[in-house]
């Protein structure tokens, strides 16, 4: 487990992380966490004392990876941009992110998609997972489901999907 003190930042302009409200993880910490990764990770462990769990380390260059802070982080630590945390973190081996059963059931049918979507990182996959589960009405997670299978039989990754159907809306 590292443990070390930094300090919370906050992203200005800077593409989809404006705004983004984080702390770096040092070089030398990220090597001790999962020797030799350059790709993101999950972690788990303590924000001051709040624990955390399967949380994802971001690579931002040089060997230096961030941890965003959600809303529902920041408001437990009590703390925002500027203030020093202690960071208690080791690599979350346990994580395992589900595919929705009924997300299953589709990819069942569809097992070109099926093989793409396994062959994306586990960070990408939970961009669709997380993105089905949020939906609030059943219309909009079947039809969520129906743009992830769609995407991976294209062998779009979650970005790309979002991006065409934006351009779509558009024109």
């Amino acid at each position: 487990m590292v443990d070390f003190d930094t300090l919370i930042l906050q992203f200005g302009e800077y593409g989809d992380k404006t705004g983004w409200t984080y702390i770096v993880i040092p070089a030398d910490s990220a090597l001790l966490l999962k020797p030799n990764d350059k790709r993101s990770f999950r972690v788990r462990g303590f924000l001051d004392e709040l624990a955390i769990a399967g949380k994802s380390l971001l690579p931002h260059g040089d060997g230096t990876f961030i941890l965003p802070l959600n809303e529902g982080m920041r408001k437990g630590i009590r703390k925002s941009k500027g203030a020093m945390l202690r960071v208690r973190l080791e690599f979350d081996a346990d994580f395992k992110r589900e595919v929705p059963e009924d997300l299953q059931e589709c990819f069942d049918f569809e097992p070109e998609a099926a093989d793409y979507f396994n062959s994306i990182t586990k960070s990408h996959q939970g961009y669709f997972i997380k993105w089905i589960n949020d939906a609030k009405t059943e219309e909009t997670r079947a039809n969520r489901i129906a743009s992830t299978v769609n995407a991976a039989l294209r062998r779009m990754d979650y970005g790309m999907m979002l991006r065409e159907k934006k351009k779509l809306r558009e024109g």
